[in-house]
C-alpha cells in the first residue's frame, strides 16, 4: 500500500531481475507497507527512512519524509516535530492494521544527510536524524541499524519480509544522476511541506 502526506500518487513499481522480486520505489511525503515478499527503495538526501517492521509476523513499511521549517534547532514541541510525528505514526498504524503487534516492533534508520547547499546551514539533514531518533525512542521501538548524517545521500532497499536493508553511499551530485534527482525532488518537497498546519492528534493503537 502506498499512503502520501500530499496528495495521491501511484509508487513506481517493477520487477528487479537482481533481486527476482518487485520493488516499489517511494518519493518524499510517501510511505509503502506490504507483507508481500517484495522490496522497497528510494533514495536520500537531506531526508530520512525509517524501515519499520514485525519482527515475528514480517510485516513492514518505509517511510521518506522531512521536517519542515527553516530553524537550526531541533525543538520536540515544534510544528515541524508534529509533522515528524504525522509521518511516522501514519505509517506505523497502517502496520499494526495489517495485524502487526506493536511489541515486535523494529526499526533501521536511515538518510540526514547534509547534501543540498541550501539547507546546510539550517542543519535540516542533522535535525531529522535527531527527530526520527528521539521519536523511535519514546516509542520505545528498538533501532537496530542506523546510518545517519554525514555529507552523503544514499539508496536504501528494504525487503520488508526478511528485515535486510540494502544501502549504497552514492558519490557526488556531478557524478550521480541519482543524487541530482533526489536533490531536485527533496528541494520541491521541502518548498511544499509545511504550509499547512498539522495537529497531529494521530494516536498509535495495538
Amino acid at each position: 500500500m502506498i499512503e502520501t502526506l500530499h496528495e495521491a500518487t501511484q509508487p513506481k513499481i517493477y520487477f528487479d531481475r537482481n533481486f527476482n522480486c518487485q520493488v516499489a520505489k517511494i518519493l518524499p511525503g510517501e510511505f509503502y507497507v506490504t507483507s508481500a515478499d517484495m522490496a522497497i527503495s528510494t533514495v536520500l538526501g537531506s531526508c530520512v527512512s525509517a524501515c519499520i517492521r514485525d519482527k515475528k509476523l514480517n510485516i513492514g513499511g518505509m517511510n521518506h519524509f522531512m521536517l519542515p521549517g527553516n530553524s537550526d534547532v531541533y525543538n520536540p514541541l515544534s510544528a515541524s516535530a508534529r509533522y515528524g510525528s504525522y509521518a511516522m505514526e501514519m505509517m506505523i498504524n497502517e502496520i499494526l492494521k495489517r495485524g502487526a503487534n506493536r511489541q515486535d516492533l523494529e526499526a533501521k534508520v536511515f538518510g540526514g544527510g547534509n547534501v543540498i547547499s541550501s539547507m546546510t546551514s539550517s542543519k535540516v539533514g542533522e535535525r531529522n536524524a535527531k527527530f526520527v531518533v528521539d521519536y523511535l525512542g519514546f516509542e520505545s521501538i528498538p533501532i537496530v541499524a542506523q546510518d545517519l548524517m554525514d555529507n552523503c545521500p544514499r539508496k536504501v532497499i528494504f525487503f520488508p519480509h526478511s528485515g535486510k536493508v540494502l544501502m549504497k553511499r552514492l558519490q557526488s551530485e556531478a557524478a550521480n544522476r541519482e543524487v541530482v534527482e533526489v536533490v531536485e525532488v527533496e528541494q520541491k518537497y521541502r518548498q511544499s511541506i509545511g504550509q499547512e498546519r498539522v495537529d497531529n492528534d494521530i494516536e498509535l493503537f495495538d
